[in-house]
């Protein structure tokens, strides 16, 4: 087991020190989540204003939406990055021809995923408190289950992204920015599901995220955890991450068997 983590916190420091000789990269991890905050925050504020008690609810649950959708896009962000990076750095043939396996590559891009999510969206929450008087922990200890279930559909669609990495090269890269806003949409962040067309329900249903912020809202303005959604949640999330990883695995297999991994990028 000992060599195992070796092997993982080896591929970890390989990415930690890059932000350690480079702050524009550490400006950069925390830059979107802060600009999204401060932008919402003002709309909370002329809510609040113009509305009252009323603006005051809605410009909560907006911050709240926003800081936690940050959570699920750091996660998936961070971990299709750091394969990225090894992709422009020509490093992915050199990583395979090493011990490593590809599951102690995969726990290292998660391990790293979560340190770039807390270091671009614990700033955001400090300063939203800071700023506009906007608590995210006063929803309780229950805030780290919605924290899990949003990393975890994080990882799974990178997941995915990887996965149509190692099958369409460098054409599929841009997706690594772009396809969980794709979701948003359907995830209920801003709004309650009750408001999507009906024929949309279904499928935003059957996304975590929409369970996670329907919660959230539950949390916020009622004071009620709701465990059903909590639940769902946890059970699509573990459908989302099975089926990321058997297509990751699969994908993987026929890079290796291609030869795509040492021509990948080029």
């Amino acid at each position: 087991m000992k060599p195992m983590f070796r092997r993982i916190w080896g591929l970890m420091y390989r990415h930690l020190a890059l932000y350690r000789r480079s702050w524009p990269r550490l400006v950069e991890l925390s830059y979107w989540p802060i600009l999204q905050m401060c932008i919402w925050g003002f709309t909370a504020r002329f809510l609040a204003a113009r509305m009252g008690s009323p603006g005051l609810m809605a410009g909560a649950t907006l911050l709240g939406g926003v800081l936690l959708w940050e959570v699920t896009l750091r996660s998936q962000m961070g971990m299709s990055l750091s394969f990225l990076e090894e992709i422009w750095s020509r490093n992915l043939g050199h990583i395979f021809v090493s011990p490593l396996r590809p599951f102690e590559m995969v726990a290292a891009l998660i391990s790293m995923s979560i340190i770039r999510m807390l270091l671009g969206v614990m700033p955001a929450i400090l300063l939203a408190w800071a700023l506009y008087a906007f608590n995210l922990f006063t929803v309780g200890p229950v805030l780290i289950l919605f924290f899990v279930n949003l990393m975890i559909m994080g990882w799974a669609v990178a997941l995915g992204v990887v996965s149509l990495v190692l099958r369409h090269g460098a054409g599929a890269e841009p997706l690594a920015w772009g396809v969980l806003f794709g979701l948003a949409p359907f995830s209920a962040v801003f709004y309650p599901v009750s408001v999507l067309p009906s024929f949309i329900q279904p499928f935003s249903y059957a996304l975590p995220t929409t369970h996670v912020f329907e919660g959230m809202r539950a949390a916020l303005l009622q004071g009620v955890i709701r465990w059903d959604h909590l639940a769902a949640a946890f059970g699509l999330n573990l459908i989302w991450l099975a089926c990321a990883a058997l297509l990751f695995t699969r994908q993987f297999h026929a890079a290796r068997v291609s030869g795509a991994l040492i021509s990948i990028g080029e």
